[in-house]
């Protein structure tokens, strides 16, 4: 049967590229991202609809229901932006235009100069080795991140055990809090695959390279009037650029939920500025559906809302006439509208505010993650100015480099001039701590900074001095501009939304992909040009950011301690072996290894289809507990803040932590390694297993 199923994702994605030339214009860029905007549109309706009816589980029913939700939404589409050129063919040939587009690469790559032709050639070269290994990465070693582990994949298996998405109440807050919508696309890969454990990854790599042909597709919409050489130049420079940021390329393999968000955004970019380089309200309507996925994917996307609006500015309300202005207004309105009741409401926020009384979640976890830890509005505003300054001298470092000793010796020298700066102004940035989850420090632990990095040389070294050229006058670029200003505001919005938290490298994923696209001037402006004869110390420059860009890149992918493809012994004494030779319960709990002992005794002792009942504690570690095929039932007795439950009569075994249940003679210890607690940011529970019949 998994190959009937394969058969029909190929197919799936076949139909979605066909529907999609038939929405968009003749643009291979365009085509990619519409296919993929669909894709996720279409997938997340089914799982919605599925779900109502307790068909979550059900291969077939997926297997059969996206082709029906796909057409449907083609169908609506297409009629939506009918009105348009009757003169315009109907759809167009992929391969053809794929044939056309390759040519096209071919003359521009040998177009050009000596020097720019290093730049890409070494730019490609790095993305091409990082690709193939990513993949193999991908498909071959198994997720094991901390969000993961207690929340994200731990629901997704809850709702194929239950064929429902309904909320149940789970250990960790995030179980039924986060909204729904990637559990969708999660379950439809890890179903139509065969079960296959790292179809959860699928839409995160994918949104990877998403998020790239968008910004090599949004740079081409701002270029549009220059040389097509040199626009090709800009585009493929940025695209390239910012698929090697070091916090972009780190969740490429996972299963976070950033990059997946990062991508909807993209999207939605895109068509911003696509439409306002033709005019044509096929791009509202995208949009709007785009608004809405990326809405209802997470509520993170909120903090972005100000970004957006200014972005929309820029390409939709500014025109010559109120008249066009409102005209376009309405049109885009009615779009986002559309798209938040289709993909907003129903991923789970109103059943936070029925369950919780808030769209986000409980007070406590409100008041950990959010504005609430800073008390008052004085110290918020104190506080959040702090990790203003916070964040931006954690964009200030090797990222990558520092992964080994030597790079860690020279990040730390290179920074000495900003630590006497904070000193001189006695900001205590590392002495105030009551609006941070982790104290900040100027060198941050390896623990943080190896899998969770920021933009590394590209940004502290081209993008932010790119971006102040540009606000202080010196190089003209309207588009720019605004772009300037919407990643100003998502930064500060970042800082003061939440404490500071030294993993945040992840979420500066989204402001990255508005900082990317000052990368262009290095071939738009007259002033900032390497294409200019002479400039010899720019170009130097240039290059040497690129090139330790490249290494940066590499460095974090193949020493990425959470998924090394080689064995490496780290700069703090840890040897940790290839993720493609390692334990699978080591691997998965690499990142509390003091937990390993218990779970390795647990996946030892307890069958693989047995049904567990689980006494455990908001941050423990549930889903490796599912076992190597995921085959386990597990009953949470312990969900967040509601108390203990009873022991399920159908439990075969129960795992507990000694601080949720109090063990009796004859209960298993299974553990935990209390030498190698020092390392770990949370220490595991002393674990239990009692078997029940």
């Amino acid at each position: 049967m998994t190959v009937l199923f394969l058969a029909s994702f190929f197919l799936y994605i076949v139909y979605l590229g066909r529907l999609a030339t038939k929405l968009c214009r003749e643009s291979l860029t365009e085509w990619f991202l519409t296919t993929f905007l669909l894709g996720a549109g279409s997938t997340i309706l089914t799982g919605f609809i599925l779900s109502a009816f307790y068909l979550t589980a059900n291969t077939f029913a997926w297997a059969g229901a996206v082709f029906v939700t796909a057409t449907i939404l083609g169908f609506l589409l297409n009629r939506l932006i009918a009105p348009r050129n009757l003169a315009e063919p109907q759809g167009f040939s992929v391969l053809a235009l794929c044939q056309q587009r390759w040519q096209t690469f071919g003359g521009w790559f040998s177009g050009l100069s000596t020097y720019t032709k290093f730049l890409f050639s070494i730019l490609f070269a790095t993305l091409s080795v990082i690709a193939i290994t990513n993949l193999l990465l991908v498909f071959f070693t198994v997720p094991n991140e901390w969000d993961s582990m207690t929340g994200h994949l731990n629901r997704v298996m809850q709702y194929v055990q239950r064929g429902t998405m309904r909320h149940f109440g789970g250990t960790n807050w995030n179980i039924d809090t986060y909204p729904k919508s990637v559990c969708t696309l999660q379950i439809y890969s890890f179903l139509i695959t065969g079960r296959f454990e790292n179809g959860f990854k699928f839409i995160h790599h994918l949104s990877y390279w998403t998020a790239i042909v968008a910004v090599f597709g949004i740079v081409r919409r701002i270029a549009a009037n220059r040389p097509e050489s040199t626009s090709l130049s800009a585009s493929f420079f940025c695209a390239l650029a910012y698929a090697l940021l070091p916090d972009f390329l780190m969740q490429s393999i996972t299963t976070e939920t950033d990059i997946v968000l990062t991508a909807y955004l993209s999207v939605l970019l895109y068509m911003l500025f696509t439409y306002r380089q033709t005019q044509d309200n096929r791009y509202l309507w995208l949009a709007g559906m785009a608004f809405g996925i990326a809405f209802g994917h997470k509520i993170t996307f909120a903090l972005l809302l100000p970004s957006v609006f200014v972005i929309m500015i820029h390409t939709v309300f500014l025109s010559p006439s109120w008249v066009t202005t409102f005209a376009r207004t309405w049109r885009l309105a009615a779009a986002i509208v559309v798209g938040v009741c289709l993909w907003t409401l129903p991923t789970g926020y109103l059943k936070n505010i029925e369950v919780f009384g808030h769209p986000i979640g409980p007070p406590t976890a409100l008041k950990h993650q959010s504005v609430e830890r800073a008390g008052s509005f004085k110290n918020l505003m104190e506080q959040g100015s702090r990790n203003v300054v916070r964040y931006g001298y954690d964009h200030v470092n090797l990222d990558g480099i520092r992964n080994l000793k030597v790079g860690a010796d020279l990040n730390h020298i290179m920074r000495q001039p900003l630590v006497v700066l904070e000193d001189k102004l006695h900001m205590r940035l590392d002495e105030e701590t009551d609006f941070s989850i982790q104290p900040f420090s100027f060198d941050r632990r390896f623990i943080f900074y190896n899998a969770n990095p920021y933009w590394g040389v590209f940004g502290f070294g081209l993008i932010f001095p790119l971006l102040l050229l540009v606000l202080v006058g010196y190089v003209r670029s309207t588009a720019h501009i605004f772009l300037g200003i919407a990643l100003l505001l998502h930064f500060v919005a970042l800082s003061y939304s939440a404490p500071y938290d030294p993993f945040k490298g992840r979420y500066f994923i989204e402001t990255g992909l508005f900082g990317a696209t000052f990368l262009a001037l290095i071939f738009l402006h007259p002033r900032t040009t390497v294409e200019s004869p002479g400039r010899s110390i720019w170009k130097s420059y240039v290059g040497l950011v690129t090139v330790l860009g490249c290494v940066s890149a590499l460095l974090c992918v193949f020493l990425n301690t959470r998924a090394l493809p080689f064995a490496w012994t780290t700069p703090d004494g840890r040897h940790i072996p290839s993720a493609f030779e390692s334990d699978r319960v080591r691997q998965i709990t690499l990142g509390r290894p003091d937990t390993y002992v218990a779970y390795k005794r647990f996946d030892e002792l307890v069958p693989e289809n047995a049904t567990v009942a689980l006494g455990t504690i908001n941050d423990d570690y549930e889903y490796p507990l599912y076992g190597p095929h995921l085959s386990r039932r597990l009953i949470a007795i312990n969900p967040f803040e509601q108390g203990l439950k009873p022991i399920p009569a159908n439990a075969d075994y129960l795992f507990f932590a000694k601080s949720v249940i109090a063990p009796r003679p004859g209960d298993i210890r299974l553990g935990t390694d209390t030498t190698l607690r020092e390392g770990v940011v949370v220490p595991g529970e002393d674990y239990y297993l009692r078997k029940l019949h």
